[in-house]
């Protein structure tokens, strides 16, 4: 289901949109309240960016990962947790759809989920086609907690790896024969998603490659010298090795109170290198790539799919 001829791809690089952030981290208890006000802030802000990208002819649009707040895993609050909202029919999804189907356009929207069956939280992708119905979602298979020279990630003190997949509510539209990585046939293409810490393992890609991605989309949120110093190698290696495309997407700039910088560098890597980007429009990445595209003779000579030796791989070397 490739769009023909060239897609405009849109990557998010933005940050918290909610201008009333206390000054101190001590204060962050004092949004207990408002968190509505928060989610709706940036739902209207990333709206008015999927508006934006469809007026400079994209076809599709990743938002950031947590799009609806700011970063908070920074630290530990528990009120956090009450901005999560069901993945289908909560208020940010509705929003996002009734947006890609106005402006023509797919969007992946990344946002704190919790599950209407289970009552756990997730870090999760909803893809939503260009007529505004949503296909299906992908939760985070890969939750990090940590720390770097810069700051502490606590995301699994708000939400676990999945144990069950991300709903699907179109599987006729999952061309993906594995339980926890999805992929979807949009209006624009086979689309995968991974998301932020996800890009550090080596199976993800290969599975959504190998399971009928063209693009696989990344939104993060990412900080630190070797994040940043992995950042276009990871994207560009795997777009490489496995003949597809891969955006990422970062915030830039800093998020009161914690004034953490995010270094954005939001882009897209093809198998022949990172495409060229148009940063011209405020909050948004550009980038053009031809899916059929894919379909040609590595230049390269390489036959990786055909050369690849699973079981050599996976023997099990005993030191004798």
């Amino acid at each position: 289901m490739s769009a023909a001829g060239p897609l405009r791809v849109a990557l998010v690089e933005t940050r918290n949109a909610y201008a009333p952030m206390p000054e101190t981290e001590a204060a962050l208890p004092g949004l207990a309240g408002q968190l509505d006000a928060v989610r709706q802030a940036n739902v209207a802000h990333n709206v008015a960016l999927i508006h934006a990208a469809g007026a400079h002819g994209a076809g599709l649009v990743l938002l950031s990962e947590f799009c609806t707040a700011p970063y908070f895993a920074l630290s530990q609050r528990a009120f956090w947790r009450d901005l999560a909202e069901d993945a289908h029919d909560g208020p940010s999804v509705r929003a996002f759809a009734a947006a890609a189907a106005e402006a023509g356009v797919v969007v992946v929207a990344p946002i704190y989920e919790r599950c209407g069956s289970t009552g756990k939280l997730h870090d999760t992708a909803v893809v939503i086609d260009a007529d505004g119905s949503l296909l299906g979602s992908y939760r985070k298979l890969h939750v990090p907690d940590g720390s770097n020279e810069q700051a502490s990630f606590s995301e699994a003190f708000y939400y676990e790896a999945p144990g069950e997949p991300g709903p699907v509510w179109r599987p006729e539209r999952n061309v993906s024969r594995h339980p926890l990585l999805p992929v979807f046939a949009t209006a624009v293409g086979r689309i995968g998603v991974s998301i932020c810490y996800d890009r550090h393992f080596d199976g993800v890609q290969r599975a959504l490659a190998r399971n009928g991605a063209e693009l696989v989309l990344c939104p993060a949120v990412t900080f630190g010298a070797k994040s940043e110093r992995m950042w276009r190698l990871e994207s560009a290696v795997d777009a490489a090795r496995h003949r597809i495309f891969v955006g990422v997407s970062n915030r830039v700039g800093s998020e009161a109170p914690w004034g953490q910088p995010y270094f954005g560098d939001s882009h897209v890597a093809g198998p022949e290198g990172i495409l060229p980007a148009d940063r011209s429009v405020a909050g948004l990445v550009l980038s053009d790539l031809d899916l059929e595209s894919l379909g040609a003779t590595d230049p390269s000579g390489w036959h990786l799919d055909r050369d690849r030796r699973d079981a050599d791989y996976e023997r099990d070397v005993t030191p004798g």
